[in-house]
């Protein structure tokens, strides 16, 4: 595990980068600036505080939260600021964008735990790495429950530290009090789409209303639109702004979920970083399968509507295969793919409405393409 800096002044390269011409894709190096110097900090409080707790815990979730991920979250904050006339200061924004990036790191290792999936961001989950330290120093009792224990703490902990920031950043600011509700608004809404989904997963359901519900609480307004509305409110953004904000983040968030259903199902773990047989085995209720059964209904087809239906909690590996021939008989595949390039042009659609500038809407265009998992919009003609 990673060990504290000696130095206490800022990332060497952070004033460099947040003085320089940035970009919704260059943004993401500056907030790893951000999020180096915020998790040094918190390294140095655990080594004062307790050196087990700092190797254990404090460590492993620097080290999750340096290994990656898509940082898209930061870069939508970008864009939301961008939109609303953001142009000065950009310190706040990104830390906002590493306040994000924190937060995603507390939904993943909960997610993990609640999921039981033991692969993320390339490596494995953090109650599995808790689980193989147990084994390996020869501790007492069972490995799985110490893992989970010490997995939520390890989350609880992202999720302290990601309010601190947030907090500290509302409270320099003069849009601090929307800053607060945003937020507010968007950890309730996480919880509620994850409550949401393993609610789902108990009771057996299939229905569209519901898989789009969860998506949308767990995904689309999380992943986009309030991180865009964060970055619109620092800038002091007026209402009708993050109206058109907000329902191009939820369509944007839609696109992304939807992608990442399809990963879910056919993606390959190397890419992903993550297992590709997770949703289908456990049978997750995802728009995806939602729209298989529904047209396995319509059309007949029992086989797809007998392996598609709530049922064994764990799946074979020949029932899962049979599970993705299912999605691609019955049309879903495809038709989840048309789906997710109408939500992204919708989404396009919403965002010119805001007023934003040639240059922003280049920047959206591009990042909802790459969120979406679709060619860069010049590939496909737009934004020249």
């Amino acid at each position: 595990m990673p060990g504290p800096r000696p130095d206490t002044a800022p990332h060497a390269g952070l004033v460099e980068l947040v003085d320089a011409p940035l970009t919704a894709v260059g943004v993401t190096e500056a907030v790893e600036a951000v999020l180096d110097d915020v998790l040094d900090a918190g390294l140095r409080r655990a080594h004062d505080i307790d050196p087990v707790y700092a190797r254990d815990v404090v460590g492993r979730v620097t080290a999750f939260v340096q290994r990656g991920g898509k940082r898209l979250r930061t870069a939508f904050a970008w864009c939301g600021w961008r939109a609303a006339g953001g142009s000065a200061d950009a310190a706040p924004v990104l830390r906002i964008g590493a306040a994000l990036e924190l937060l995603q790191a507390c939904a993943l290792i909960h997610d993990d735990v609640m999921d039981g999936s033991s692969l993320r961001r390339g490596g494995p989950s953090m109650h599995v790495d808790f689980a193989r330290r147990h084994r390996a120093d020869g501790m007492n009792g069972s490995p799985e429950s110490f893992a989970e224990s010490a997995a939520v703490l390890a989350g609880d902990l992202a999720l302290a530290w990601s309010d601190d920031l947030l907090t500290e950043t509302a409270l320099s600011s003069p849009h601090g009090i929307r800053l607060l509700s945003e937020w507010r608004g968007m950890r309730g809404e996480m919880v509620a789409g994850q409550y949401r989904d393993i609610h789902a997963q108990a009771s057996g359901a299939s229905g569209l209303d519901e898989a789009e519900a969860i998506a949308t609480l767990k995904s689309a307004l999380y992943t986009v639109a309030r991180p865009l509305a964060l970055g619109a409110s620092l800038a002091g953004a007026d209402a009708h702004t993050l109206d058109a904000l907000r329902a191009a983040g939820r369509c944007a968030g839609l696109a992304f979920q939807l992608r990442d259903d399809l990963l879910g199902a056919f993606g390959d773990p190397v890419l992903t970083g993550k297992p590709a047989d997770d949703d289908l085995r456990t049978r997750k209720l995802t728009y995806l399968v939602a729209v298989a059964l529904t047209l396995a209904e319509a059309s007949g087809d029992a086989d797809a509507v007998d392996v598609l239906a709530p049922g064994a909690e764990h799946r074979s590996d020949a029932t899962v295969e049979r599970m993705r021939l299912a999605l691609e008989r019955t049309g879903a595949r495809a038709l989840v793919e048309g789906k997710i390039e109408e939500l992204a042009a919708r989404s396009l659609l919403h965002f010119a409405e805001c007023g934003a500038s040639p240059e922003a809407r280049r920047e959206f265009a591009a990042l909802v393409a790459r969120a979406a998992g679709l060619p860069a919009p010049q590939q496909r003609g737009e934004g020249r």
